[in-house]
């Protein structure tokens, strides 16, 4: 039985379920889901993050975390962590700049926070027995600083949708047409609670687990101190919108029609995350753009210096950093957000107010 046979069954005995519980689905079913069995990621899978794109994604952000030791007083000891860590690639960048700053490679801790088995395993391939791992956040253990780094984690965070009605707003469901398949719906009952004002029409994405994290964070990093690094697609202003898809083999499809064989996401919630955060007594900055940090951090020095080094891979280079900054690539739909403890202010941020 796969995955979407068990939903109709599901769904036709105990009622529609909502686009998050469907999610959810979908993405860590422990038989079907798709993080769960089969994450498919690089040129040759489903999607490709900006880590698998070129190095000198990786290493700018390595250069970032050593600033943030080094503006912390340059402890002993401190976390790094990363949520979501993929193949290990982001995570083996920042390690190899780290290793070139005299003391902080000896001052890391290196988590990483995984809960799927099939990535966990690609990661200690590529990145050995040093890490400690990690299911979710509130695994890892200890009191130091935390330097903390998520890319592409807040999208697969799970959304509940609303539609607004003429009088009301209703949720989306996810339930079974009269022919078997898979297909949407709106509950039959108004929404609860304080939702805001729209046309007709207008679809509105609430995600308490986008929200929870960033509480999380925001409460780890007030509590011991340090920054998180957050960057995702997403948007930057409270807003409305559809954002639900799925990807396969690079190509978006229907997100009902393969469930669990497709990567499924919504846009980050960029404000939502950041007030949970404030709410725990972190401080954050002004959302940037995936192409406003990356300009900050140096990448059109970094491209010049590895072009120099190697003239025979200069093209290559440069059309990897336009697919990192470029307005029509990565650079302006990925968004850069940062949650840091009271008393200073990280790199790249310091005008972001």
């Amino acid at each position: 039985m796969s995955l979407r046979e068990r939903l109709v069954r599901q769904l036709t005995t105990s009622g529609p379920i909502d686009v998050a519980q469907y999610m959810t689905a979908c993405l860590h079913d422990p038989d079907f889901g798709y993080y769960a069995t089969r994450p498919a990621l690089g040129a040759g899978g489903d999607f490709i993050t900006a880590p698998l794109v070129s190095q000198m994604f990786g290493e700018l952000i390595g250069l970032w975390m050593a600033e943030c030791w080094m503006r912390l007083g340059r402890r002993d000891r401190v976390r790094l962590v990363e949520v979501g860590p993929g193949d290990g690639t982001l995570m083996g960048d920042i390690l190899r700049v780290a290793a070139q700053v005299p003391g902080f490679r000896e001052a890391l801790e290196v988590w990483l926070v995984e809960s799927s088995a099939p990535l966990a395993q690609r990661q200690h391939e590529r990145l050995g027995d040093g890490p400690r791992w990690a299911a979710s956040l509130s695994e890892v253990a200890g009191d130091a600083p935390v330097l903390l780094v998520a890319n592409e984690l807040l999208d697969c965070l799970p959304a509940r949708q609303f539609v607004r009605g003429d009088r009301a707003w209703a949720e989306r469901l996810v339930g079974v047409d009269a022919d078997g398949r898979l297909a949407f719906g709106l509950a039959r009952t108004p929404a609860q609670g304080l939702l805001p004002d729209a046309p007709p029409g207008a679809v509105l994405e609430v995600s308490s687990a986008q929200a929870a994290f960033g509480a999380h964070v925001g409460r780890l990093v007030a509590d011991h101190g340090g920054a998180a690094l957050l960057i995702d697609y997403g948007r930057a202003e409270p807003g409305f919108g559809d954002t639900l898809q799925a990807l396969f083999a690079h190509a978006k499809v229907d997100s009902l029609a393969c469930p669990g064989d497709a990567d499924l996401t919504v846009h980050a919630d960029f404000p939502a995350v950041l007030a949970a955060a404030r709410e725990q007594g972190a401080l954050t900055a002004a959302i940037l753009t995936q192409a406003e940090l990356l300009s900050r951090l140096g990448v059109a020095e970094r491209c010049a210096a590895l072009s120099a080094s190697r003239p025979d891979r200069a093209a290559q280079l440069a059309r990897q950093r336009e697919r990192l900054t470029g307005a029509d690539q990565m650079g302006e739909l990925f968004k850069a957000a940062c949650i840091h403890s009271p008393g200073w202010t990280p790199p790249a941020f310091e005008e972001a107010v």
